[in-house]
């Protein structure tokens, strides 16, 4: 009879404040250690009735005069105290019985709050509380970030017990930190600083991040995600990859040179220079990590074509993914009509496709007659199998999360002697990178820019506009389609909405097909089935339709070089990356074109200070560097990214608008400790990052 396996004890349940703790990230000691104050409050002192003014926050003791529940306007409970030097009330919208218990007649409280001028005299409203006599606190008391069922006395215990448990050894070389005051403060000291300031502190200094304890912190940080980028160059160095170098014979010799051949235009410098750079990398052992970026229109499509071709010349696979089924397809003619006259075989995968396409997209794929494969994020699933995977290609890039574009590098092959290939990969982005996120949250790649645009693009004309002009914008509409131009019209909503009072599209589509007899008006939207979408876009793009009124599914990848008119309806609610996406719809072709932006205020008398910034930059430049570099000043790089950081360390305390200097500094010093201090520089990433700065890989 055989023995029972020995049952593993039940492990017991968290408490919700741990659970909490878990959902902040707040696991290991050095996590709770670096989860620094939002903001500090001042229990050292006791303040005088008679010394605090209107709007100050202070702390008084005092003894309760009065205490009861009032039933008007609404049930509350209302408390009077005098400290001998004059009263107040403190008012509780919400209490229960320990409040009424804690503030019986003749009882002497400590409380806290901002005082409000009231009808019957000074009040306090939900204040803080505790029986007086207790020792002040010696340092000022820290507010934490915090979330649902994790109160601040259990988060400070927490920190607390973190900060004196944590390693907190130093990790950065002594000889690395340049002259000035955070050279003499260890991160202990820091951390125990910012954690526990004395009451004396410069407020100021703590709240802008300029005291040096928080300046220390601020160059750990930056050195730990320069560490980590640099770790995650030399992981992807270590891996193989196929050398994809033509192999000068055969029906797939000198593709690339053949299609450059056929093309109805030239390349721009800029162009030749960035296949150059692919080419290059395509011929190493090690896997190509590397962006191509450019602005609208840039022609980087065709780069990427080439780069495929090197790919199929050499006997391998190439894929292509873009985000959306209209972008993909767009690519997909493209490229059919530019490979297949040389012989490649060019296979469609999407997710709506009929189960017979798909059986065969997926068969030509594996068995590698589909020399390239372009679709969406079903190019990526698991049962999607290549013969011999090279090259991927991801067109903006960060509209995909980290995990998405892992499963798609990990489509790997093994050569003969049974050793893993990781295919190259290239990332292709519309949304130029600003030089500072360059150098920090991209710094593991490398990155091509094609910074000039092909010739024979017409200058787009921006003018901010009023609603109000809305009727003045319909006649320049029908003065195009009447010259035989068509116009775009983009809306942000699809549908009615009580909270946002927006026009819609389908209102807007009525209208326009109203004050456009015999001009046909089309309508695209989310909502719309994918062959609803193909036939809206195949009329427009074959100039069968006059007017597009759209959502922001036509944001990229649509060509239309008969196009000259844009209308973006309520562009204040546009970011300013998307506007710039938008705006780039149009002047492809040589006829002049113009893009309005059409704002509205709703109820408030003006603009929002970002809205304007937005509207304000999109009319001064066309420039997409110019446009990145204030998207990148308003939005701040947690919103700009997108997802390309999805779950990896976005950065906590420095700034890069602001910590410029420091980043300077870290990518002067993460190179030299990698190379002499390897163990130090790795417990540096992993006191910062944790399991993080896995996802910098991606």
């Amino acid at each position: 009879m055989s023995t029972p396996a020995p049952v593993a004890p039940a492990r017991p349940p968290q408490s919700p404040a741990l659970k909490a703790l878990h959902k902040l990230g707040l696991s290991r000691d050095i996590d709770l250690a670096l989860h620094l104050p939002l903001r500090y409050e001042d229990e050292t002192r006791i303040t005088a009735l008679s010394q605090a003014r209107e709007g100050d926050c202070v702390q008084v003791e005092a003894r309760v005069v009065r205490s009861e529940v009032s039933l008007r306007p609404r049930r509350q409970l209302k408390v009077q105290v005098d400290d001998g030097s004059d009263t107040c009330v403190l008012r509780f919208l919400n209490f229960y019985p320990s409040h009424q218990k804690a503030f019986s007649e003749g009882a002497w409280v400590r409380v806290r709050g901002e005082v409000r001028g009231g009808l019957l005299g000074r009040e306090m409203v939900h204040p803080s509380f505790q029986p007086a006599g207790a020792p002040l606190p010696q340092a000022l008391t820290p507010v934490y970030p915090t979330v649902a069922q994790l109160p601040q006395a259990y988060l400070r215990k927490a920190v607390l017990g973190g900060l004196s448990r944590a390693d907190l050894s130093e990790t950065v070389p002594p000889q690395a930190w340049p002259e000035g005051p955070q050279r003499h403060w260890s991160l202990r000291q820091s951390l125990e600083y910012l954690h526990q300031p004395r009451p004396e502190v410069d407020l100021a200094a703590l709240e802008d991040r300029s005291h040096p304890a928080w300046q220390r912190l601020k160059a750990e940080e930056l050195l730990a995600q320069q560490l980590s980028q640099l770790q995650a160059r030399q992981a992807r160095d270590a891996m193989r990859a196929p050398v994809l170098a033509s192999a000068g014979q055969g029906p797939m010799a000198g593709l690339h040179e053949r299609l450059l051949e056929h093309l109805p235009f030239a390349l721009t410098r800029a162009q030749q220079r960035v296949q150059a750079q692919i080419a290059a990398d395509l011929q190493r052992e090690q896997p190509m990590h590397r962006l191509l970026q450019g602005d609208v229109g840039s022609g980087k499509t065709v780069v990427a074509a080439l780069a495929a071709l090197r790919c199929i010349e050499a006997g391998w696979q190439c894929a292509l993914m873009a985000p959306t089924e209209i972008l993909a397809e767009q690519h997909f003619r493209k490229l059919v009509s530019w490979l297949e006259p040389l012989g490649v075989h060019t296979a469609w995968l999407t997710g709506s496709q009929r189960a017979s396409e798909r059986r065969a997209a997926l068969a030509s794929a594996e068995s590698g007659q589909a020399h390239l494969v372009v679709g969406t994020h079903a190019v990526i699933e698991d049962k999607v199998q290549f013969s011999k995977l090279g090259l991927v290609v991801i067109d903006e890039q960060h509209r995909f999360g980290v995990a998405q574009r892992l499963a798609l590098r990990r489509k790997t092959t093994r050569d003969e002697q049974g050793n893993e290939l990781e295919p190259h990969l290239l990332m292709m982005s519309a949304t130029p990178i600003p030089r500072t996120l360059a150098m920090s949250y991209y710094a593991d790649l490398d990155v091509s820019t094609i910074d000039e645009l092909p010739p024979g693009r017409s200058p787009i004309v921006t003018k901010v506009v009023h609603e109000a002009r809305r009727e003045e914008i319909v006649e320049r509409i029908a003065e195009q389609v009447g010259l035989g131009r068509q116009v775009y019209w983009v809306c942000p909503l699809i549908e009615e909405s009580e909270a946002v009072d927006l026009r819609n599209a389908t209102e807007t589509h009525a209208q326009l097909a109203a004050a456009l007899p015999g001009h046909k008006v089309g309508l695209l939207h989310s909502r719309l089935s994918v062959a609803e979408k193909k036939a809206v876009m195949a009329d427009f793009a074959g100039a069968q339709m006059a007017v597009l009124v759209s959502t922001t599914v036509i944001e990229v990848g649509v060509d239309v070089p008969n196009a000259s008119l844009m209308v973006i309806e309520h562009a204040e609610r546009f970011g300013l990356s998307q506007l710039h996406q938008l705006r780039g719809r149009v002047g492809r072709g040589a006829a002049a074109s113009a893009c309005v932006l059409m704002y509205s205020t709703g109820d408030a008398p003006r603009l929002s200070p970002a809205a304007r910034a937005r509207l304000q930059a999109m009319a001064q430049t066309q420039d997409g560097f110019e446009i990145a570099r204030r998207d990148l000043e308003i939005r701040g790089p947690g919103e700009f990214l997108g997802a390309r950081q999805s779950g990896a360390p976005l950065l906590r305390f420095a700034d890069l608008a602001t910590d410029a200097p420091w980043l300077e500094w870290a990518r002067t010093w993460a190179p030299t400790m990698l190379a002499h201090q390897p163990q130090l520089a790795s417990r540096h990433v992993q006191r910062w990052l944790g399991g993080k700065s896995d996802f910098v890989k991606a």
